[in-house]
Formats: structure tokens, sequence, C-alpha cells
């Protein structure tokens, strides 16, 4: 069996899929790729199924080897040091090093016939929040490589946009709790300019600007939360939940981010800014 070998982990390496959806009555958070789109793009340019696993890397730093040729792919945040959007061979015994992007966070690796370690509950994903799935990358890993039977798609680039650093335009809808909150809270959260939080991670993006007040006080009966959600707690600072966002919350979603967009914020990095708005943004 064809295996990699991790050298250097980096800040932050997780074996990622599509999660598992539909068992959130259970308990059970989806997880899974923080940006699909990315995912799926890096598992296409190998001749992957869209739902075999890859590798979600925060912040570069990865370096892996391989015990035989293998053809691997790169997306998202583009990582100095390796072919970004183009699949390439990496040879046996060669170390592939990850650098640090300088835009975007989150890199995905793709090799083809997927990263193939045992699912739990029917995914491959590391869900940080509850510790489901694979635990996060370490110097020393093995993880084994599968197979495919696509043929390779022959692309020598995909022409698509990347992450950038420049503030992040982003439309939003009005949530279930957006009587909570005043016209003048809402016209503060669709106009000022957020900065984000270095607290922010696979649960959420965690914002910092002018508090929302809000129109009610007291506790709200837990209720399901999904990707996209725009959450206010007590600070009245936005979070803007993630992959492995928590099953339930108690605090007021305010609105929601359309979750192809939530995509683009999976790529935002500490500091970077963002605005929200309820004109079409495309």
């Amino acid at each position: 069996m064809t295996t990699l070998t991790v050298v250097e982990a980096g800040a932050l390496s997780t074996v990622q899929d599509f999660g598992r959806p539909g068992q959130a009555a259970l308990g059970i958070g989806r997880s899974g790729a923080c940006d699909r789109g990315a995912h799926r793009l890096a598992n296409a340019l190998v001749g992957n199924h869209p739902t075999l696993a890859t590798i979600e890397v925060t912040l570069g730093g990865l370096a892996l080897q391989t015990d035989e040729d293998v053809v691997v792919a790169t997306t998202g945040a583009r990582c100095p040091g390796v072919p970004h959007l183009a699949p390439f061979t990496l040879s046996a015994g060669e170390t592939l090093r990850l650098g640090f992007p300088p835009a975007g966070l989150r890199t995905y690796l793709a090799v083809r016939g997927g990263v193939d370690v045992e699912p739990v509950l029917g995914s491959r994903a590391s869900d940080i929040l509850s510790g489901l799935g694979p635990p996060p990358l370490e110097a020393g890993a093995t993880l084994p490589v599968g197979t495919s039977p696509r043929p390779e798609p022959g692309v020598d680039v995909a022409p698509v946009p990347e992450p950038s650093g420049d503030r992040l335009l982003v439309q939003v809808t009005p949530g279930p709790r957006r009587d909570w909150f005043d016209d003048a809270a809402w016209d503060l959260l669709t106009s000022q300019v957020y900065e984000v939080d270095s607290q922010s991670n696979r649960v959420g993006v965690r914002l910092t600007g002018d508090p929302l007040p809000r129109l009610r006080e007291g506790e709200l009966v837990s209720e399901g939360m999904v990707r996209g959600a725009i959450q206010i707690p007590p600070s009245g600072l936005p979070v803007l939940f993630l992959a492995d966002h928590p099953v339930t919350g108690g605090y007021p979603v305010i609105a929601y981010v359309d979750d192809l967009d939530v995509d683009r914020c999976a790529q935002l990095r500490p500091g970077q800014e963002i605005r929200f708005t309820t004109t079409a943004v495309r």
C-alpha cells in the first residue's frame, strides 16, 4: 500500500472530506472541509471522486514524503514551494514542503486515490470540536493512500480565483432572530468593517468591531445551527460559524451567509477585514 509520511505538520493540518451530513438530530455535527470548493477542486485535479479525503493545511508548514510516486495537487491558499492549482508527481522519497501562504488561510492537498484513513461514522473528517475522526496530523504520522478508477483529467492548470488579503464583501440575509435587534443594530452589522480576531478557528470566524446591542435580554432556548449562521453572543461581536460549528446554540442568529460564500470566509486570516452587505455580491 502506498503511504504518505508526515515530516512536519505545521500549525494545524487535518484530514477532511465532506463530513457527516444529516446526523445533527443525533448530536453529530457535519464538520468536513472548511473551504469545500477548494477541497472539491483539489480532488478533481488528480482524478478523484469529490468525496475522497484531502489534507486541509492551515497557514502552510506541512512537509511530507511518499514511499511510491504519487500524483498530488494543491488548491485554496497558494503556498510557496510547490506548484499550485495544477497536478504534479511527487516522487518516492522526495519531500513536499508547503511554505507560508502570502494570502488566504487554508490549503488543500489532494493525492490521487485519496487519503484512505479509517472512516468514523461514515466520514474521514477530523472534527476539532467533538474530537470525532482522525486527530490533527503530527510529525511521524503515516497516512494510507487509496486508489482511483477514474482517469486523470489531463488538466495543466485550473484558472480559478485565489484567496486574497483584500477586504472581503459578503452578502447576508436576515436570520431567525433578526427581531432581537433593532434597525440600528442591523444597519451597524451591514455597514461597519469588521476585523478577523486571532481566536478564530474551524468552529467559527470571530470578528472585532463595535458591539451590536440587543432589543431583548435573557436566555434563548438552544436551537439548531448551520454553517454560515452569524451568532451574536453577549459580547455583541459576531461569530460566523464554519465547518466544526456546534449542532445547537443558545445565542441569537441575526443573519446568514450563503453556503457558497462561507468558502470565501473560510480563507479569512486574523487581521483581515470583512464587511457584510444586503446587496448581492458576484
